[in-house]
């Protein structure tokens, strides 16, 4: 009996040590550190979701969207579906009409009055971001106005859709189709996550649906492929932004990033803000799995040039 009490003690001193205190000190330093000389403004959530901790630069300052704001389109989508004006695995007819219409991508290129399923439009415009199949959801999700009326009702003061929305265009000027902060875009994955926002089953559809992202060469790119991540990013003129909610081994965190004004407003893969969130990632990873002997894999950077 002795030997149990210790052998007891041991395991939860352990555990205190290794996924208490250690997660709780987040690597300020460090994140500081790779943002230091950036070209451009940056702003940074992250939190731990196992302690608690957080750490933030310009968490509540505005920056744009980018194809970031297909998550809350995601979530009035499925509001729509709870409230029985859609069905999920409802047949649609690609017209094209004049709310949606978009061109240069794959449901933009079809023939006029080809089937299209609303779960392949919402897959479309979470997994591999097609700017048709986004708008199209927008417009079936009452456009941009029904979708910020949800955002204020949930108490969302800065993400709002601007493109196709009326009384929008100055802030679409300047952001482009959404705005958000660092903050409040992690904050709508986390409630997507813990089931907390349309209905629980809705949630969880989501984030499977989150779960399946096609552009994996930033953030994604640094966490082994064996643990799941629910994730968007976006890329638009001098903006990158990236919002990921990771299940890890040792317990789950998240953390979001965004810029703008940049000066690199390349799509190579080495754009500085790209680089920089590959490096935050990697950070981030390391700090919560230290135990981890997973290394990215340097040949896969051939499939993202």
């Amino acid at each position: 009996m002795k030997y149990r009490k210790v052998t007891l003690f041991i395991l939860f001193i352990s555990i205190v040590g290794c996924n208490g205190n250690d997660r709780s000190d987040l690597p300020t330093e460090q994140i500081l550190e790779l943002t230091k000389g950036f070209n451009g403004d940056i702003g940074i959530y992250v939190k731990d979701l196992e302690s608690g901790a957080e750490f933030e630069v310009n968490a509540d300052t505005i920056f744009p969207t980018a194809s970031m704001v297909k998550i809350p389109i995601l979530v009035k989508i499925f509001d729509k579906i709870e409230q029985g004006e859609l069905e999920y695995q409802m047949e649609l007819d690609y017209g094209p009409e004049p709310e949606y219409e978009y061109s240069g991508d794959i449901i933009s290129n079809l023939i006029p009055g080809t089937e299209v399923s609303l779960s392949e439009l919402v897959h479309m415009m979470m997994s591999t971001s097609n700017n048709t199949a986004s708008l199209w959801n927008q417009y079936l999700a009452g456009t941009g106005t029904e979708i910020n009326q949800w955002l204020a009702d949930h108490g969302y003061v800065a993400t709002r859709v601007n493109s196709r929305t009326e009384d929008r265009g100055e802030d679409f000027e300047t952001y482009g189709w959404g705005q958000t902060t660092p903050r409040e875009i992690a904050r709508l994955v986390g409630q997507i996550y813990r089931g907390e926002v349309v209905s629980s089953h809705a949630c969880e559809q989501m984030y499977r649906i989150m779960s399946r992202n096609y552009w994996d060469g930033e953030a994604l790119s640094q966490i082994p492929p064996t643990v799941n991540v629910a994730s968007k990013n976006g890329a638009v003129r001098a903006s990158r932004s990236e919002v990921l909610l990771v299940n890890a081994p040792s317990g789950d965190y998240l953390f979001s990033v965004i810029t703008k004004n940049q000066e690199d407003s390349s799509y190579e893969y080495d754009n500085e803000a790209w680089v920089l969130i590959r490096n935050l990632s990697a950070l981030l990873y390391n700090h919560f799995e230290p135990n981890s002997n997973w290394v990215p894999n340097r040949e896969l950077k051939r499939y993202h040039k």
